[in-house]
């Protein structure tokens, strides 16, 4: 049964007009628009997906059910939590067990992988929200991959 576009009162299925509000109806085969719980424009969703890492992208991937915010989602989910987990495990062996992994020696490899670690996660924040906005799919190379098969495609 189909509902209105505007009230969401049932309709008939070839019904042009709702009867309860009177606007009009998208002809009948054609499927409406899919909405988003959270009314904003897919650029602007998918490049809010982005902008706390994979705690945004875990949000907007479960609460918007539009592909391209799913796939952007989906990408800040995969990416900046596996360079979260990534940034932990140097941390483990680098800045908290540095004594036990030779002395003061590992502990400057160690800042210089996490700091590079960190270079890379904000220019992959940087150039993912602009290519979100601007309505680009831009796939990181692994990530993208794995994204697009957890969205859907």
């Amino acid at each position: 049964m189909a509902h209105c576009t505007q009230c969401g009162a049932a309709l008939a299925e070839d019904a042009r007009f709702c009867p309860s509000c009177g606007r009009s109806q998208p002809a009948s085969g054609t499927p409406a628009a899919p909405s988003a719980l959270s009314g904003l424009s897919e650029n602007t969703a998918a490049l809010l997906s982005y902008v706390l890492g994979w705690i945004t992208g875990l949000i907007f991937f479960l609460i918007d059910s539009r592909p391209f915010v799913r796939f952007h989602a989906a990408q800040s989910l995969v990416t900046f939590g596996g360079l979260h987990i990534i940034r932990m495990a140097l941390s483990a062996v680098f800045g908290f067990g540095w004594w036990y992994y030779g002395g003061w020696a590992n502990l400057g490899i160690g800042a210089l992988l996490i700091g590079c670690l960190g270079l890379l996660s904000l220019v992959l924040w940087v150039v993912c929200m602009v290519k979100a906005y601007q309505g680009v799919r831009f796939k990181v190379p692994v990530a993208g991959d794995i994204a697009e098969s957890i969205a859907g495609r």
